[in-house]
């Protein structure tokens, strides 16, 4: 049986869509079907044996999309395993990392029947240019940051075969030849 992952993701100014895309990417290595979509273009969840969902938390808060998912496909998703992640802190630091794991843990727990295998907080990036109004007269004086841990999430990725109890469709990363 060929397992088949659903890597979905809300993102306003690109970077989750970037981390998605590498843990879809990390996935496929491994000899694992995987689907990469738009929270918003996902209609079903019929055909998939896991899900990863990302987002960004802005502001203390999960991005509304992503709630918006769990709450839509609240039965499917009591049903499969699944793992989420957020981007939200901006730089390394631990305090910054703990307090965004904070606010991720107290939005995940508005959802009492959800119990993910997998919860990740990493570490985003930050461009005032992309700001829009309102949100560019209270943050666009701050400086630009771009941390991302692009080893930190290939490593997360690798994991989540193992933690979502899914059985590798292969003994470890598919190896291309050229």
């Amino acid at each position: 049986m060929s397992i088949t992952i659903l890597v979905t993701y809300a993102t306003r100014y690109g970077s989750t869509k970037e981390t998605a895309e590498k843990i879809a990417g990390t996935l496929r290595e491994f000899g694992f079907r995987v689907d990469l979509e738009p929270v918003r273009e996902v209609h079903s969840l019929a055909g998939y044996q896991a899900i990863v969902l990302g987002a960004p938390i802005e502001i203390g808060r999960w991005h509304g999309d992503a709630r918006r998912f769990l709450s839509e496909n609240r039965r499917a998703l009591a049903m499969m395993p699944v793992a989420v992640f957020a981007l939200g802190p901006l730089h390394r630091d631990e305090s910054e990392i703990r307090e965004a794991r904070g606010q991720f843990d107290k939005e995940l727990a508005k959802f009492d029947w959800f119990k993910p295998a997998a919860i990740q907080v990493f570490v985003g990036r930050f461009d005032p240019t992309k700001l829009s109004f309102p949100a560019s007269l209270f943050m666009g004086k701050i400086p630009a940051s771009d941390e991302m841990d692009w080893e930190a999430i290939r490593v997360w990725a690798q994991e989540l075969p193992g933690v979502l109890e899914l059985e590798k469709a292969s003994a470890g990363p598919v190896m291309h030849v050229i």
